[in-house]
């Protein structure tokens, strides 16, 4: 049932990412997360999954909690975001091959903000799709990556974060470098 085709993602790069605030969990912790506050640190990486504890979904957890350290080093923040097993957001945050308590995942009842990033699946559109976002500290999305295999979502991130971090030829020049 979790393997229902996404809807194409509709935000497109350079579209304003809409602002949210959500509660979840980090290292089993209630923790609350709000975009505008995490853009002040810089991007932000938003990932949507369909469920806690479904195959995909884990791997991508664990995938995302291997390279947050990557992410971090960008200056980027991580947050995943679900409205599938929401009940089980704290352990699946806190779980060794999970999350490993690295990176937050919040819960989104009823796929609210999901519908907001046009990140649902067609045949359940009370799930999340398997949907990337990469948004920068302006708040515009810089990369989007949809795809249900969870396989390329920590690297398609990942390397638009750090191309986000590598200074362009204009600044380089502006900077004497």
């Amino acid at each position: 049932a979790l393997m229902a085709s996404p809807a194409f993602a509709a935000l497109k790069v350079g579209d304003t990412a809409p602002d949210f605030t959500l509660p979840g969990s980090l290292a089993g912790k209630d923790f609350k997360f709000n975009l505008k506050d995490a853009l002040k640190k810089g991007p932000v990486v938003v990932y949507f999954f369909p469920a806690a504890f479904t195959s995909g979904c884990n791997v991508e957890a664990a995938a995302f909690s291997q390279a947050i350290d990557k992410f971090k080093a960008q200056g980027a923040t991580v947050i995943g975001v679900t409205s599938g097993n929401t009940e089980r957001l704290a352990e699946f945050s806190s779980d060794i091959e999970k999350c490993a308590g690295k990176f937050p995942v919040a819960a989104d009842a009823g796929a609210k903000i999901a519908k907001s990033y046009d990140a649902t699946m067609t045949m359940k559109p009370d799930l999340s799709s398997r949907t990337s976002y990469v948004i920068g500290k302006d708040g515009r999305i810089v990369h989007v990556h949809d795809a249900m295999n969870p396989n390329q979502h920590v690297k398609e991130t990942l390397d638009a974060v750090t191309a986000l971090a590598r200074p362009t030829p204009a600044k380089a020049k502006a900077s004497g470098g």
